[in-house]
């Protein structure tokens, strides 16, 4: 008999980036679940990096896909490189300075 999933996969588009080395305007990313960080407008994801920091929840919007895609999709995401840690780790606000 097929398991099926307790909670149903997030995702997200990037709409807007303060540095595209991390972030990617029109890429997808999934949401890993923090309600911490939901409480205060952030969205925790795995960046470019691999690493997953919280980012302004209005960087992203949200996007449902049909359990078939998420399937397919979710080994093509980035994946972090160690295991979640309990504290809050936000990315530094990148800010560009005209010469």
């Amino acid at each position: 008999m097929k398991k099926r999933r307790s909670t149903k996969r997030q995702f997200v588009i990037c709409i807007r980036s303060e540095d595209p080395d991390l972030l990617t305007p029109r890429m997808i990313y999934e949401v890993l679940p923090d309600e911490n960080a939901a409480k205060s407008h952030y969205l925790r994801v795995v960046d470019n990096e691999g690493e997953d920091y919280l980012y302004p929840a209005d960087y992203f919007t949200l996007i449902d896909f049909p359990r078939a895609i998420e399937d397919a999709i979710a080994p093509t995401l980035p994946t972090s490189s160690r295991t979640r840690s309990a504290g809050v780790r936000l990315r530094p606000k990148v800010t560009h300075r005209s010469a």
